[in-house]
């Protein structure tokens, strides 16, 4: 079932027609407009209730927000980077031993987000890992 991961394909010459979606259903770009405002939240904040209201407000106005001092160490960050980077280089063969298109597994590669349902699929492929609970 791996072959449904689009970074098991070397090259595709035409789009799969499960990824098409209806015009209706496309992003309207002429109606976009460029804000390079995006909201920027302080986790450092000593005032809590202050960031929660700028974590409400920024999903409610533009549904993402970008956070500072969240106290993760950059250097974390980056192998975390580095660790994606080189699982998603993997051969093929060794990524397809993680697919599944059961959405309730914890573990698990896949692409889009429930193939089994799903009339038009979306263009990516994703490695799901629950962490929590730790067991």
């Amino acid at each position: 079932m791996g072959s449904q991961l689009l970074s098991t394909v070397e090259r595709r010459e035409v789009l799969p027609e499960s990824y098409i979606r209806p015009e209706f259903d496309r992003p309207r770009l002429a109606e976009v407009t460029t804000d390079s405002d995006v909201p920027l939240i302080d986790l450092a904040s000593p005032d809590k209730q202050r960031v929660i209201d700028q974590i409400g407000l920024a999903c409610r106005t533009y549904g993402f927000f970008q956070v500072i001092n969240h106290g993760i160490e950059e250097e974390l960050l980056e192998k975390m980077m580095a660790v994606g980077l080189q699982f998603f280089r993997l051969p093929p063969a060794e990524k397809e031993k993680l697919y599944s298109d059961e959405p309730s597994k914890k573990i698990r590669l896949s692409t889009s987000f429930n193939v089994r349902k799903e009339t038009v699929h979306n263009w990516r492929d994703y490695l799901r890992l629950h962490c929590h609970p730790l067991e």
